[in-house]
C-alpha cells in the first residue's frame, strides 16, 4: 500500500544539481533486464507454479515449478514459451494435472503435452494457417482423460469465433466444440465431482466488466453437456472467477451491488458485504483472487479505496480477518491455495519488486519464494509513493499516486522546482499500483515527480467510479490528468511550467488528447497510443473492437464524435513536442495508428520523434527495445525541456527541431 515519504536520509556527500540532470544507478539497462514479469500461478499436487517472462531471453515465457521440498526449476525447455494470445493479451496459458503439464506454445499456438522429465509434444492439430487456432484458460477433468479450455479460431475472413471445446489429453481427438453461440467465452471449471462445468460467456458490445453471464451443465465423460442453465449475471452484472469449493459449492464474484463481492451461487445476499473489489477487469484469462482454504475459510485480495488488502474470510462468512504484512502492495491478479493454509499470491511494497510470496494463514510470516528482480537499488535511491486525492470536473474526487523526486546523492538548487511526469495508465480500465516499478524510478532518481493517476474509469473504486469514463473517454481522463499536475503544482510541489504526460495504449491515447485539446504540458510520450479513435473502432482486434461504444459511442451511428475525440484530425492545434513509440507487429494498436499521427506532425512542424521497433506486437518485450525506449524518452526531454544529461545516451531525430 502507498506510504508518504522520500529517499531515505544519508550522510553522504550530496551534489546540488538541477532536477532531470541527475545521475542514477537505475540506468535504462537495469530497467529493460532487471525485473522478470511474474504472473499465473497455480497450485497443484504440492506444486506452486508461476510463468516467468524473461527480458533477457527476448521476452520468453517460461513455466518453472516449486516443489514442496523447496526446489525451484523451469518446466519447458529451451524452444518453448508459454502464452496464448486468445483475446491477443492471453492468459491462462497452461493447466496442471498429477504433475503433467499443458501448455500453449507462443510460437505456433498448439496445445502441448509434457509429463515430468520428457520433452513436450502437441495434442492439438496443425492449424491450415500458423497461430490460427488458439488455446486458453484450460482445466483438465479430475479423472484426467479430456481437458476443457477456450478456443478462438481465426478464419480467412470476418471475427475470429471463440467457443468452449472438449478434448481428450493423450492427444487422440481433435477438440470438439461442447459451447458456442456467444462472442466470448472464459473460466471453464470443473466441480470437484466432475460432473459439472461452469463457465462465463458475453457478447458485444460488452466488456467482461460489464456484463457476463455464469452458466453450468452438467458433463458427461465424453464432454457432452446437459441440463445448460444460466445460474447469475446478466448485460449490466459483471460476474468474475467461478469456482467451486471443495464440497462442490458453486462460488463467484459479482458487481451486482456497486461493488465485486463474493457469492455462493442460489443465494442473493455476499459471502461478506463491503464496499470493495473482490474482482478485476478481466484483461487475460486465468485470474485468480480468492481461495478455498480447510475449514470452510476463504482467502481473498481485495481492494478499498484503490488500496490492495489480503484477508480470510471465515465459514459462513459476515467477516473478513486481515492478513496485511506492512508496506505491501498485492497483484490483483494472482492468489492460490493448497486447500488447508497456505497460500501464495504475487506482491511487492514501494522498495520492495514483486515476489511470489508464500504465507500460512495461520500465523506464519511471509516468505518470498522468488523476486523479479535481485536487483533492488538503494533505498537512498527510490521514491515513495504517497497517495492523492484530488478534485476534478464535475464535483468527482479522483485518485492518484504521486512520487516525488529521490536520489541521495542529489538535490536540487534553492527555489527550483521538479518537472512532472503524469501517467495515465493503460486499458482504460485499469488501476495503478505502488510496487516498485524500476522504470518509474527511472525518472524520480533523475529529479522528476511522478503522479500515476487513477483517473475516472478506473477500478478498485467501486462499479459507479469504473462507469463515470462511459460515454467520456478523451474527456474524463484527460481532465483527470491535468488537475492532478494542476494539483500539484498549485501546491508548489512541481514546476508549472515543465509538466510531461506519458502513457502506454490507452494511456497513449489520453497523452495525445491532452496535448491535442488542452495547452498545459510542456511535452509527451505516447507509447503505441491512440491517435484516430475511427481507426481503433474499425481495425483493432475482436476482444476490443466494441469497447468503444461504451467510452465514446455506438459505431458508426456515432462516427462523428469519434473523429472529434481523434488527435490525429488536430495537430494543427498541438502546441509541444511529442515522441512516438511503436511496435510494428502491434494488432491491437496497428502502427497505421502511429504514422498516421507522425505524419500530421510532420505537416504541423511541430517537433517530435518516431521510433518504431520491428518485431514487438502490444507491450514491448525485448531488452533492447525497453532500453532504447527510455533512453530515447530521457534523451527528447533533455532537448525540449534544455537540460543537460549527466551520461551519454544515443541521440533520437528529432524532427522540426
Amino acid at each position: 500500500m502507498a506510504t508518504r515519504g522520500g529517499a531515505e536520509d544519508d550522510p553522504g556527500p550530496v551534489t546540488v544539481a538541477p532536477y532531470g540532470s541527475w545521475r542514477s544507478p537505475i540506468t535504462s539497462f537495469l530497467v529493460a533486464s532487471g525485473q522478470v514479469a511474474l504472473r499465473e500461478l497455480m497450485f497443484s499436487d504440492g506444486a506452486v507454479y508461476w510463468i516467468e517472462g524473461r527480458p533477457a531471453k527476448q521476452g520468453r515465457s517460461v513455466l518453472v515449478r516449486r516443489r514442496s521440498d523447496g526446489a525451484i526449476a523451469d518446466v519447458t525447455p529451451d524452444g518453448y514459451s508459454v502464452h496464448t494470445r486468445v483475446h491477443e493479451y492471453g492468459g491462462g496459458s497452461y493447466a496442471v494435472n498429477s504433475g503433467t503439464v499443458y501448455f500453449s506454445n507462443d510460437a505456433d499456438q498448439r496445445l502441448y503435452r509434457q509429463e515430468p522429465g520428457a520433452q513436450p509434444w502437441p495434442i492439438t492439430p496443425e492449424p491450415a494457417r500458423p497461430g490460427a487456432l488458439r488455446y486458453a484458460d484450460g482445466r483438465v477433468a479430475p479423472d484426467g482423460r479430456s481437458m476443457v479450455c477456450v478456443r478462438e479460431r481465426h478464419q480467412s475472413a470476418g471475427e475470429p469465433v471463440n467457443e468452449l471445446v472438449v478434448l481428450p489429453t493423450d492427444g487422440s481427438a481433435p477438440p470438439r466444440p461442447i459451447a458456442t453461440g456467444h462472442d466470448f467465452f472464459s473460466t471453464p471449471r470443473f466441480s470437484p465431482d466432475g460432473r459439472r462445468l461452469a463457465w462465463l460467456s458475453w457478447d458485444h458490445p460488452n466488456m467482461p466488466w460489464d456484463g457476463t453471464e455464469l452458466w453450468t451443465a452438467d458433463i458427461a465423460p465424453g464432454g457432452d453437456l446437459s441440463d445448460v442453465r444460466v445460474v447469475a449475471g446478466g448485460p449490466d452484472e459483471s460476474i468474475f472467477q467461478p469456482e467451486w469449493s471443495p464440497e462442490g459449492v458453486l462460488h463467484f464474484v459479482s458487481d451486482r451491488t456497486g461493488w465485486w463481492n463474493l457469492y455462493r451461487a442460489g443465494q442473493l445476499t455476499p459471502v461478506l458485504a463491503m464496499d470493495a473489489e473482490f474482482g478485476s477487469p478481466q484483461w487475460g484469462f486465468g485470474l485468480s483472487r480468492y481461495a478455498f482454504l480447510g475449514a470452510g475459510r476463504i482467502a481473498c485480495s481485495y481492494t478499498r479505496d484503490g488500496v490492495d488488502h489480503l484477508g480470510v474470510i471465515p465459514q459462513g462468512g459476515g467477516s473478513i480477518a486481515a492478513l496485511d504484512p506492512s508496506d505491501v502492495a498485492f497483484d490483483r491478479h494472482y492468489l492460490v491455495s493448497d486447500g488447508s493454509s497456505n497460500i501464495w499470491f504475487i506482491a511487492g511494497s514501494p522498495s520492495q519488486a514483486p515476489g511470489v510470496i508464500g504465507l500460512d494463514v495461520s500465523g506464519g510470516k511471509p516468505s518470498a519464494l522468488r523476486r523479479s528482480t535481485d536487483e533492488t537499488p538503494e533505498r537512498g535511491y527510490l521514491s515513495s509513493p504517497r497517495t492523492l486525492d484530488f478534485n476534478t470536473e464535475g464535483s468527482v474526487t479522483a485518485h492518484a499516486l504521486f512520487y516525488p523526486p529521490a536520489s541521495k546523492d542529489y538535490r536540487a538548487p534553492e527555489g527550483q522546482r521538479p518537472p512532472l511526469i503524469v501517467i495515465g495508465h493503460g486499458g482504460p480500465t485499469g488501476a495503478t499500483s505502488s510496487q516498485l516499478n524500476l522504470e518509474l524510478q527511472y525518472w524520480t532518481s533523475r529529479g522528476f515527480a511522478v503522479v500515476d493517476v487513477d483517473y475516472r474509469g478506473s477500478t478498485g473504486y467501486g462499479t459507479a467510479y469504473r462507469r463515470l469514463l462511459y460515454g467520456a473517454w478523451g474527456i474524463a481522463d484527460v481532465e483527470d490528468c491535468i488537475n492532478a499536475a494542476l494539483h500539484l503544482a498549485e501546491r508548489g510541489e512541481v514546476d508549472r511550467e515543465r509538466l510531461i504526460i506519458r502513457g502506454r495504449s490507452a494511456g497513449g491515447y489520453t497523452t495525445l488528447c491532452a496535448l491535442a485539446f488542452h495547452d498545459v504540458f510542456a511535452a509527451g510520450a505516447s507509447y503505441y497510443g491512440i491517435g484516430d479513435a475511427e481507426a481503433l473502432a474499425v481495425d483493432t482486434h475482436k476482444f476490443e473492437s466494441r469497447y468503444c461504444d461504451r467510452l465514446i459511442g455506438p459505431y458508426p451511428e456515432a462516427r462523428e464524435l469519434y473523429r472529434s475525440r481523434s488527435p490525429v484530425h488536430f495537430a494543427d492545434q498541438l502546441s509541444c513536442p511529442i515522441i512516438l513509440f511503436q511496435g510494428l507487429d502491434d494488432e491491437v494498436v496497428p502502427p497505421a495508428q502511429a504514422e498516421a499521427m507522425a505524419d500530421a506532425l510532420r505537416r504541423k512542424g511541430l517537433p517530435f520523434a518516431y521510433v518504431p521497433f520491428e518485431g514487438e506486437r502490444h507491450g514491448f518485450r525485448r531488452v533492447e527495445t525497453v532500453q532504447r525506449a527510455l533512453d530515447a524518452e530521457l534523451y527528447f526531454y533533455s532537448r525540449v525541456l534544455g537540460f543537460d544529461l549527466p551520461d551519454q545516451v544515443a541521440p533520437v531525430e528529432i524532427e522540426n527541431l
